[in-house]
């Protein structure tokens, strides 16, 4: 009896999530990602042993001098690095266009060649004019700052070899190709080869890389995943065109914690950064108004007090509008829930807005308490003062749940000037019960209700805030 022929393997396959097919695909079935359907190579011979770079030694014995973080010059940057820039290391600085990642990696350039450390900010994006007027901008023409403009990835490794760098920008990954590579540049089989390629030469000559990064609708990184796995540190660019605010974000890091954050205001002389941003999300009025209050979130480890407003109107409309800025607006539709069905403040017939001051964005479970208090102070044209932070995250049964680094939050609010806070009790014996904190009256509460009686929100009372 004849023997079934043995299947081969699909010739074509998916580099993002390995799904196979049986012919090419623009767009991939399984995990959807469009141009990463590529066809299987032919596998390699057996690798022989060959001659090794460098002897293996004792984990003890392995050097670190020239693996120590040094300074960019930028402060928040080394805050998110971890400490600085280390030799050897690969970064990857994704963002949105315009978001001024280009202006922060040349700053970070000027600041590195103001120390005697010679750089090399490469181009594929810009002609080395255009770079050039912008350094005349924002004051970073250094005599140790070298700038060229390519986009093969050949000329690039010239352009190493000859200046001898310590630190590399690469300004995009995206831009650049290999010409004996298959593909289009910015295509994932191009990104990949060339970040690789670039990642080995920084590791061999102990140079900080810089990778600079697009980013897809969604927001993720474009490219192969791979790329994210073969560098070091991986950090997001955010900001919204309508605030010079702008934000680092470590979503890995080597080298440091990947939960810090750094700030930086983008103006038209450049990008500077910004060691105490909390005044940023904050109303400068001297006098209090209805419907705000001041939250503390948590940005990495950095507590960043932000003020909601709220606006409660009468609505003609059957179903009333529910429109929010900087806040979740799903987060905000189920507050309301909880406080019509447990503090009974009906708004079934109100349009109600929420917004956050100075375009902060506050997703954190923790802001609940201080949204529900700014939507109560607007429905009762009651102000509940301007001295007084609530922190605390809602349950659906109205009672109030405890968030992290309360004594975290508690000791800023009581540095930036605030003398009363609402926080969620944490043993039954402390509901209501008041106590001196940071220089802050602080009043443990349990629920929604409570928090609104002590307040004075429910009643004709005075407010603690005095």
């Amino acid at each position: 009896m004849a023997t079934k022929a043995k299947t081969s393997a699909p010739p074509y396959h998916c580099g993002e999530c390995g799904w196979t097919t049986a012919k090419w695909v623009g767009r991939c079935g399984e995990c959807q990602a469009w141009g990463t359907v590529v066809e299987r190579t032919a596998p390699k011979s057996r690798v022989q042993a060959g001659p090794v770079t460098q002897k293996a030694l004792p984990i003890g014995e392995i050097p670190i001098e020239d693996s120590q973080a040094r300074t960019s010059g930028v402060p928040e940057l080394d805050r998110v690095l971890g400490g600085g820039l280390v030799p050897g290391a690969a970064i990857l600085l994704a963002g949105e266009p315009g978001v001024g990642k280009s202006t922060l990696l040349l700053e970070v350039a000027a600041q590195t060649a103001a120390q005697k450390h010679r750089t090399l900010y490469l181009t594929g994006e810009e002609s080395a004019a255009q770079v050039r007027l912008r350094a005349d901008r924002t004051g970073g023409i250094q005599d140790e700052l070298y700038l060229a403009a390519e986009t093969d990835l050949g000329a690039v490794l010239g352009h190493v070899e000859q200046v001898k760098p310590t630190l590399l920008v690469i300004d995009s990954i995206q831009t650049i190709s290999a010409s004996d590579i298959d593909g289009v540049p910015g295509g994932v089989t191009q990104v990949k080869e060339v970040a690789a390629a670039l990642i080995r030469m920084a590791k061999l000559r102990n140079i900080t890389l810089v990778l600079v990064g697009h980013v897809t609708k969604d927001g993720s990184i474009a490219g192969p995943r791979v790329l994210e796995h073969l560098v070091d540190v991986v950090l997001h660019f955010e900001g919204e065109r309508s605030s010079r605010l702008r934000m680092v974000r470590a979503v890995k890091n080597r080298f440091g914690p990947v939960d810090e954050v750094g700030c930086f205001d983008l103006s038209a002389a450049g990008i500077v950064a910004i060691t105490d941003p909390t005044g940023l999300f904050l109303d400068t009025r001297n006098g209090s108004a209805a419907g705000t209050c001041v939250a503390v979130a948590m940005e990495g480890r950095r507590p960043l007090l932000s003020e909601v407003q709220a606006l409660v109107t009468h609505s003609a409309a059957e179903r009333p509008r529910r429109t929010t800025s900087g806040v979740d607006a799903s987060r905000v539709a189920m507050i309301l829930a909880i406080l019509q069905q447990h503090a009974g403040i009906r708004l079934h017939s109100h349009d109600v807005f929420v917004s956050s001051v100075g375009g902060a964005r506050l997703t954190e479970p923790s802001n609940d308490l201080a949204i529900a208090l700014a939507i109560v102070s607007a429905y009762r044209s009651r102000p509940l003062g301007r001295q007084v932070v609530a922190i605390g995250e809602l349950g659906l049964s109205g009672d109030l749940r405890r968030v992290r680094d309360v004594d975290i939050r508690l000791a800023e609010a009581g540095r930036m000037g605030f003398r009363s806070a609402a926080v969620p009790a944490e043993r039954p014996e402390q509901i209501g019960r008041s106590r001196v904190m940071d220089g802050l009256r602080v009043v443990d509460v349990d629920t929604i209700r409570r928090t609104l009686d002590i307040l004075g929100m429910s009643e004709d009372d005075a407010a603690i805030s005095g």
